[in-house]
């Protein structure tokens, strides 16, 4: 008679995976199951934390081979100087191929106007949707979580996007047991989210393990910066400050990262990782929620973006 050991469920065992193993598991599933369901994908990168950890689980998945995707990011021209020199300086480094897609570009040509705000966030979509269908994308990998707005917690990890790049919650698919159906029309296309199941606490725990670099602004730093609607914003040519708006250095860091006009510094004494991890550990606001003034538009603001094929 054969006796077949048993262990029970907890951490003292050899083979329990941490649960930062079994996110990293997961994402890398799934960057491997778009290889092998589609012909063009395409990952978004910007610099910014969320797109330089999928970065990193991609180079994970596939190597020693190289990624087999090309990069693409929607510029604004009013994004920070410290995340385009990162942006630059990894696409270099792994010998990837980098799309830009430029909102300056639409705006030069008149297919796109200025916000009275000077936010261009809301003016990526157009673009990027172009971009997509110019390339024959047919799989958009994006960094977006469940947990950073309510919007992005309806969406599944394979989000099918219809010829116009528009997503209807109505269309979504069921992914019991972590299986993705990609199955998809001519001129559709699927937006994968790898990370959907990460908490912002996640990606830093994340960070800290696997020793990732990110650009500084991440870290507490002076700066200079100006209040508006609550928020630190700095200063540009985008249209801050203001009259009445006094300019002054700070002690700040950024939670999150997008175009200048609209993403928010907060105070900040977190100049490590680990000082960064103890603070989001306190944190009870998402870094959407605390400093991104393109969500607070509306309530509906980030889901009505999504409508229109945003991420």
């Amino acid at each position: 008679m054969t006796t077949v050991a048993t262990v029970e469920e907890g951490t003292d065992s050899p083979y329990a995976l941490s649960h930062l193993d079994a996110l990293e598991s997961e994402a890398v599933h799934i960057f491997r199951e778009v290889a092998g369901e589609f012909e063009k994908p395409v990952i978004l990168f910007s610099g910014g934390k969320d797109s330089i950890v999928m970065l990193h689980l991609a180079l994970k998945a596939f190597a020693p081979a190289p990624v087999p995707f090309a990069l693409l990011h929607v510029d604004t021209g009013h994004n920070f100087p410290e995340v385009l020199d990162y942006r630059d300086r990894t696409v270099a480094k792994h010998g990837l191929r980098l799309h830009v897609a430029s909102v300056q570009d639409y705006i030069d040509r008149g297919v796109l106007k200025e916000r009275p705000d000077g936010t261009r966030n809301p003016l990526q979509t157009v673009p990027l949707t172009d971009t997509i269908r110019e390339q024959g994308f047919d799989a958009v990998f994006g960094g977006g979580r469940r947990d950073e707005e309510k919007a992005r917690a309806k969406e599944r990890v394979f989000s099918l996007r219809d010829e116009f790049s528009q997503w209807d919650p109505r269309r979504q698919r069921p992914e019991l047991w972590n299986l993705y159906n990609g199955r998809h029309a001519p001129g559709e296309h699927v937006r994968v989210f790898p990370l959907s199941n990460w908490t912002e606490l996640d990606v830093w725990q994340y960070i800290a393990r696997e020793n990732i670099e990110l650009p500084q602004i991440y870290y507490a730093h002076e700066r200079e910066v100006f209040k508006r609607a609550g928020m630190w914003l700095t200063a540009g040519e985008w249209g801050g400050p203001k009259d009445g708006e006094t300019v002054e250095k700070r002690l700040v860091r950024y939670r999150t990262v997008g175009d200048m006009s609209c993403t928010g510094a907060v105070d900040s004494d977190a100049d490590t990782i680990e000082k960064v991890i103890t603070e989001i550990a306190a944190s009870r606001l998402t870094e959407r929620g605390a400093t991104r003034a393109d969500d607070k538009l509306s309530e509906a603001a980030m889901e009505d973006r999504k409508r229109e094929g945003y991420f």
